[in-house]
């Protein structure tokens, strides 16, 4: 590209009031040449281009998804793990910084954690309570309406009964 007007092609390196500029044809009469540039240089910018391009295109035909989902059993696996370590809710809560009424309402099923709550409680308490599920793009699909978004939606993960 050209350093002076933005030319898509440089063909030449002039000297310019002690700054050295690539420029085209028509902007080296602003200076004195010093040398004529090779045309390799934009090719091989255009190669990493299409490089690009083609790892875009490999990524967009794999078409996978992660989800993180928190397994069903949490409950048990909260307060058996706890129980285990011997701390009271009070305590674990203290630890993870959470309040005392929110370890008890998962222990007893009546909350759900997110995924940052139920990190914080795997590395505490050393439990899995995340998993994370790999769907292809035929998976995500197969359960998508015609004319709807392209996006995994709630009820695709959950068995409605």
């Amino acid at each position: 590209m050209c350093d002076m007007c933005s030319s898509p092609e440089s063909v030449y390196r002039i000297e310019l009031e002690g700054s050295m500029l690539n420029v085209c044809e028509k902007c080296a009469s602003y200076g004195r040449v010093i040398t004529k540039l090779k045309q390799e240089e934009p090719i091989k910018r255009k190669k990493k281009k299409e490089k690009r391009v083609e790892e875009a295109e490999v990524k967009a035909r794999k078409k996978t998804e992660t989800v993180q989902l928190i397994t069903p059993n949490y409950s048990k696996l909260i307060k058996s793990a706890r129980e285990k370590k011997g701390l009271k809710q009070k305590e674990v809560a203290k630890k993870i910084a959470e309040k005392e009424s929110v370890i008890h309402k998962l222990e007893s099923g009546r909350m759900k954690p997110g995924i940052s709550l139920a990190r914080k409680l795997e590395k505490f308490l050393k439990i899995k309570l995340v998993e994370e599920l790999e769907l292809e793009g035929s998976e995500v699909k197969s359960g998508k309406k015609e004319g709807l978004s392209d996006s995994l939606t709630l009820g695709d993960l959950i068995d409605i009964k």
